[in-house]
């Protein structure tokens, strides 16, 4: 295995990432995406991660604006600079001259970024793999809620305070509701694997199955009485990734 960490520059920010090479020959590629408050070496993010190496895979694990080591500010953040991210990390990939296809993977609201950024890059995104994607935060936001928090939809406070030392500027929740998640499902014509835990406290194990039915091509996982994070069967979550990916491996 071959491990490199190094920062890609996004619009004069750094971004923190660990590009991690099962051998020395041509592979494909899995951009690995946290969640909200997340960051690119939490358990789930790893095991996913290294799970793919074991089938051959390389992965690119990448920290998000405002998250991990990554510059800018939590607070700061929104879908709208992440997308940026994305595919800034897209277009990094695909100078590495050892890949041969690229996927994106992301948990939650790095779920709900790959699908919204597989749309824009279907012509080059050989599929996708949300984990417990968070695709209601747009129409919650539009709703007037955001992780169980209220607020006035049409006039923004200026800061919402999710959980201590974990505070949204107004931003976040503007981008949020301008967000079109059921056009970007229907842009993406690829494979799609949504891997959900059935006893998810933070993102309805429904949101999942829908996005699932609306997907063209799409497999759904969910696995028995798990949570968000996968705290107790994140065995089989990773069984699942592998289980999807080995046959699209196409050197193997």
């Amino acid at each position: 295995m071959q491990t490199r960490q190094f920062w890609i520059s996004c619009d004069g920010l750094r971004l923190s990432a660990i590009l991690d090479r099962p051998n020395g020959e041509c592979c494909p590629l899995v951009v690995v995406i946290h969640g909200f408050s997340g960051y690119k070496e939490e358990p789930h993010i790893i095991a996913v991660s290294k799970g793919l190496n074991e089938v051959g895979f390389a992965t690119l694990r990448v920290d998000m604006y405002g998250h991990g080591e990554s510059d800018g500010y939590f607070r700061d953040h929104t879908l709208f600079k992440w997308l940026t991210n994305a595919l800034t990390v897209i277009d990094f990939a695909r100078t590495l001259d050892f890949v041969t296809d690229l996927y994106l993977c992301g948990h939650s609201q790095g779920g709900l970024l790959v699908m919204l950024a597989a749309a824009m890059e279907r012509d080059r995104v050989k599929g996708l793999i949300p984990l417990s994607p968070a695709a209601m935060i747009p129409e919650n936001a539009r709703k007037g809620e955001l992780l169980g928090i209220p607020f006035d939809p049409d006039h923004f406070p200026e800061a919402l305070e999710y959980k201590e030392g974990y505070t949204l500027g107004g931003n976040y929740l503007r981008v949020a509701q301008m967000i079109d998640v059921e056009a970007a499902i229907d842009k993406y014509p690829g494979p799609v694997l949504i891997v959900h835990g059935d006893a998810d406290e933070a993102v309805p194990v429904e949101v999942g199955i829908a996005a699932a039915k609306r997907y063209r091509n799409c497999d759904l996982v969910l696995i028995p009485g798990d949570t968000h994070c996968y705290d107790y069967h994140l065995d089989q979550v990773v069984d699942a990734v592998k289980n999807w990916m080995e046959p699209r491996h196409g050197g193997r």
